[in-house]
């Protein structure tokens, strides 16, 4: 519970503030310096081997395929649904406040890339090292006793750090399918590769809506048809099954069975100084923030001038004018973030948008 309490502080001050001054940047360090470096030291700390401990090593090739396999199905046997569902019960106003494509807005095409490599690659590495591999191991009791309450605490609280009401159910749901891969396999590859492959499937489908234009009126999270989402559920539980079927006949999908014994896992060195452990995470971080100061400080100056005199988000159906007045301050951020336009055009504008909007940033509702 300390690593967690210690990752929730961390993740909604510094994670939080990397990812509002650059979000591309941000989901990187948060993955790779909260989630992954917090887990590590403090399994280092604890006198444990960080990889063989959470089971990242060794690399079982086809538990881990199995796991993707797996995740995919899931994505479109239960994730769609129940995301559907929270979407009809969710108000409107709650559905605008946690859109997560917003994301995505605004993203130069090498940051879009970033940002889709962090959610696919570093997202389910990181996550899945600190809330399966050290959270729910740190839960887990020793057999016979059973798993199941600390599979699905560490699932809620999983689902919690996201900060999504909407989403909560669903990724709940995952972080039960991620727990039941490592209890099941006692390796992090399949739950890593499940997770990788419903974050990757998401996103796919993300850039399908937004090439198609779908995106403008359904957004990225919101499929409005029951019809598509029975078929792609029925498409999942027929995969679910056919996956159930093949592991059966190939029971080395389930690599070998059980997490190491803790005894096995311990450090035959000595444990080093807790600072020396913390030393290179914390330079390396550092390093990472001056880097992106010096690469993109036009950036980060419009990142936190932002912050300083916020403007809410536009609903879907909000008033055209609104609309391409809001698109046109998008416009004059990239040409001033570029260093084609002066700063304080931006400035001016942005400040006239965010008194436009201040009693609606206030809470209050025309």
């Amino acid at each position: 519970m300390l690593a967690a309490a210690l990752a929730f502080g961390l993740f909604i001050t510094l994670g939080a503030t990397t990812q509002l001054l650059n979000p591309s940047f941000g989901v990187w360090f948060t993955e790779v310096f909260i989630f992954l470096g917090l887990a590590w030291v403090m399994l280092r700390r604890a006198g444990l081997r960080p990889a063989e401990y959470t089971g990242l090593t060794p690399f079982l090739g086809k538990p881990a395929l199995f796991g993707f396999l797996l995740g995919v199905a899931n994505f479109f046997a239960v994730v769609v649904p129940l995301q559907f569902m929270a979407q009809r019960v969710a108000p409107p106003w709650l559905r605008e406040m946690f859109d997560a494509s917003r994301l995505f807005e605004g993203q130069t095409p090498v940051e879009l890339a970033l940002l889709l490599g962090g959610v696919s690659v570093a997202a389910p590495l990181c996550e899945e090292f600190f809330f399966r591999g050290l959270f729910q191991r740190a839960l887990t009791p020793p057999a016979p006793a059973s798993p199941w309450r600390a599979l699905i605490i560490s699932s809620v609280v999983f689902s919690a750090f996201h900060l999504d009401p909407v989403g909560f159910l669903a990724r709940a749901e995952l972080g039960l399918l991620f727990g039941w891969l490592l209890l099941r396999t006692g390796s992090l590859w399949p739950s890593i590769a499940a997770h990788a492959a419903n974050n990757m499937v998401s996103s796919v489908l993300f850039l399908v809506a937004t090439h198609s234009g779908l995106a403008k009126d359904t957004g990225t999270d919101d499929v409005t048809d029951w019809r598509a989402v029975l078929g792609l559920a029925l498409v999942g539980w027929t995969a679910l099954l056919g996956l159930r079927a093949a592991a059966q006949h190939v029971p080395s999908v389930w690599g070998r069975g059980t997490p190491p014994d803790e005894e096995a896992v311990r450090a035959t060195k000595p444990v080093p100084l807790f600072a020396l452990q913390l030393l290179p995470w914390v330079a390396a971080a550092t390093l990472s923030l001056v880097a992106l100061a010096l690469v993109d400080g036009r950036g980060v100056s419009l990142s936190v001038y932002d912050i300083q005199h916020p403007v809410p988000p536009l609903a879907k159906d909000a008033d055209p004018g609104l609309q391409a007045e809001r698109k046109a301050l998008q416009q004059l951020r990239k040409s001033v973030r570029k260093g084609e336009m002066p700063m304080e055009l931006y400035e001016e504008e942005r400040l006239r948008q965010s008194k436009a909007h201040a009693p609606e940033l206030k809470g209050e509702r025309p």
